[in-house]
């Protein structure tokens, strides 16, 4: 039984860690030994300021564990939040299984949230930022962080984990890959999830919308192609906005499951960036053998004349827009690399401007 469901429950034989700055081993009784002009264990060592085009390891970890909670913070610019990657590495794979933004990683996209909560994060205003995903491990866990954003920033971050976890060689260990076309090709299903092979468990995905018409653009529909599906998928959706849970446009609303966590301009115009996503947690969607993920770019143009379902369906256009999507699942290890993350000039173009909380209260001049 999960430990939220039970919180009672005092397993035998787990043991609890955490990693940081002040305790990058996560070793037992090795945290806050680092001296401050306070003195020894007087907050020695919170944050490091992380260069342009540096890698830190956030985590090596050897044993049987699940990381249960990252927590990180840095500046509050979609520049460092777009343009920094998290990898993360299971059970000594050469290659990364997760290979993302940051702010993908916390849950958002553009490098722009408003605080919200959702049943993998919460993220707060000024972008304290908490992944709650649970990342099983039977070897070995090793998450880099690598700075692409083309300035340096200042990084805090914790990773809480448990080693002893009773988990089969074949658990699922998280995956996510981070894809971006700006804009799409008109008639072409943008991929959400690349056709991956293997036993898979989608978690769900991040969506970054930046429209490039100011028609209506959401009346794409999402298809999952499930095992042996070739030109028609099993799963359909009937819109993109109805994919994420809404209706009628987007609404700068975020839930458990679903919803927006940051929207562009005025509530009634549907021209501005969006931040959405949507997680399966309770609506799973697995396969035996392989799974592909796409959503389409159609948009609406009414005429507000009699209506009809023809007369809607004959004002549906196919368009182009900027997308992205960082999609999340579960499969065991070993598995197949992931795609890599696009390099910082896509990852970095047309992002929104710094939100007025983007200006810290302890300027750094050289951030």
């Amino acid at each position: 039984m999960p430990f939220q469901h039970a919180p009672y429950l005092v397993p035998e034989g787990l043991e609890s860690r955490s990693i940081s700055f002040e305790n990058p081993s996560g070793a037992p009784g090795r945290g806050g030994t680092a001296a401050s002009p306070l003195g020894p264990g007087r907050k020695g060592d919170p944050v490091r300021h992380v260069h342009d085009g540096e890698t830190v390891v956030l985590a090596d970890i050897s044993g049987r564990g699940t990381i249960r909670h990252i927590w990180m913070t840095m500046h509050d610019k979609p520049q460092l939040l777009r343009g920094s990657v998290i990898r993360i590495f299971w059970d000594g794979q050469a290659h990364p299984s997760v290979d993302i933004p940051v702010g993908e990683f916390f849950g958002f996209a553009h490098g722009r949230c408003n605080g919200f909560q959702s049943a993998m994060h919460s993220v707060g205003s000024t972008r304290a930022m908490n992944s709650w995903v649970p990342m099983p491990f039977t070897r070995a866990a090793r998450i880099e962080f690598h700075n692409r954003s083309g300035a340096r920033l200042p990084l805090f971050y914790q990773v809480d984990y448990t080693l002893g976890d009773d988990h089969a060689d074949d658990v699922g260990r998280l995956h996510a890959c981070f894809r971006r076309e700006n804009p799409t090709t008109v008639g072409r299903d943008f991929e959400i999830l690349p056709e991956r092979e293997g036993r898979i468990r989608y978690l769900g995905c991040v969506l970054g919308v930046r429209p490039l018409d100011p028609l209506w653009w959401g009346e794409g529909e999402m298809k999952v192609y499930l095992d042996g599906d070739d030109e028609w998928p099993t799963i359909c959706g009937t819109g993109a906005e109805d994919y994420v849970g809404q209706a009628w446009g987007i609404q700068a609303e975020a839930f458990q499951h679903h919803g927006c966590a940051w929207r562009e301009g005025e509530d009634d115009a549907d021209t501005g960036r969006v931040s959405l996503y949507r997680w399966h947690g309770a609506d799973p969607i697995v396969c035996r053998e392989r799974m592909k993920i796409t959503i389409q770019q159609i948009g609406h143009q009414p005429t507000y004349q009699a209506r009809t379902i023809e007369d809607y369906k004959a004002e549906l256009f196919e368009r182009a827009d900027d997308w992205s999507a960082a999609a999340f699942w579960y499969q065991a290890t070993p598995s197949a690399p992931v795609p890599a993350c696009p390099e910082p000039a896509m990852c970095l173009a047309d992002l929104p401007d710094p939100a007025p909380s983007d200006k810290p209260t302890n300027p750094d001049p050289e951030t």
